[in-house]
């Protein structure tokens, strides 16, 4: 299957400061790409060369297999940019403001699929209001609308729910699900690494300039993850039974309670019958398994104990 977005070598230098540092990525059709990395990682410097806003120092980007830089005028229509950034015309309400944003496209915009876009982003009753009158939210929610309006094959996400309330990037979650049902494949930067679980179907990490892992979410998961048993005691003990020592469990809270892991498709019931044989007074059980969140910073953590190449540095 032909990628949506081809990425070849791509490298991007500011002067001395590489931004980013021969990038190879394929995103699949039809699918969530979460694409993750701390502050100043390189992800909006990448997304800003596919969408066509830079021009990579080295490299090639190809969308629906067409060069962004000698067929721009292609590629840039089958793109969709929720940048990070609030930037809209203040002088126009919100109906005005996304009839504009289609005519850039050469768009007429139809009442049912205008009347679409805002009851998905819960704008209809904002439909009249000047762009400049709404909360931060609703300024969000209008960019992404305004993202929506040529009907792009592929929607790029760049921090889509920062300063949004919880009830709202819930709904937001479901309406780019069904996005991604309907053929659009998504690529979505977060700092919410719970929103990146949710969605994703593939996570790309990036640090420093540098792609350190492209994989399924769920193998991401499975291979990094682990699945622990933590017991409260009743009583604290000073040493753990040998047959619970021997599956590698630890004793916490001095001595008060003790945590088993796992792989993250580990079984802990011989774990937990260990405990029981024991006869320690148990006063509470629980099992907890990785998070992204977890594998996100031991992956960064991990390439932060490397040594920096020359230049490197902080960029977008």
């Amino acid at each position: 299957m032909e990628p949506v977005v081809s990425i070849r070598g791509v490298s991007k230098r500011f002067g001395d400061l590489v931004a980013l540092d021969r990038v190879d990525l394929d995103v699949r059709p039809n699918e969530i790409f979460a694409l993750l990395g701390p502050n100043g990682a390189g992800k909006t410097t990448l997304i800003s060369i596919v969408a066509g806003l830079l021009r990579a120092t080295t490299g090639s980007v190809r969308v629906l297999g067409r060069d962004v830089v000698a067929d721009y005028r292609l590629t840039r229509r089958a793109i969709g940019l929720v940048p990070q950034e609030i930037n809209f015309d203040p002088f126009f309400n919100v109906e005005e403001t996304l009839r504009i944003q289609a005519g850039y496209f050469g768009v007429r915009l139809s009442e049912g699929r205008l009347h679409e876009i805002l009851d998905a982003l819960d704008l209809l009753p904002k439909r009249r209001t000047n762009s400049r009158a709404l909360s931060g939210g609703m300024k969000r929610r209008l960019l992404i609308g305004k993202a929506l309006v040529h009907e792009p094959r592929v929607l790029f996400l760049d921090e889509p729910t920062a300063g949004v309330d919880v009830e709202l990037r819930r709904a937001l979650w479901s309406y780019v699900r069904t996005l991604r049902d309907r053929g659009t494949t998504v690529v979505l930067t977060t700092h919410y690494l719970e929103e990146a679980e949710e969605l994703a179907d593939r996570v790309g990490v990036i640090d420093r300039g540098r792609l350190l892992v492209v994989e399924d979410k769920a193998e991401l998961l499975a291979r990094h993850g682990r699945r622990t048993l933590h017991a409260t005691l009743d009583r604290p003990v000073g040493s753990l039974p040998p047959a619970l020592a021997a599956l590698g469990a630890r004793l916490e809270e001095g001595g008060a309670a003790l945590a088993v892991e796992s792989g993250a498709d580990g079984a802990l019931g011989e774990a937990a019958l260990a405990l029981a044989a024991a006869g320690l007074g148990v006063r509470d059980v629980e099992t907890t398994r990785t998070r992204l969140e977890d594998v996100f910073v031991r992956l960064v953590g991990a390439s932060r104990q490397a040594p920096p190449a020359e230049g490197e540095g902080e960029a977008g």
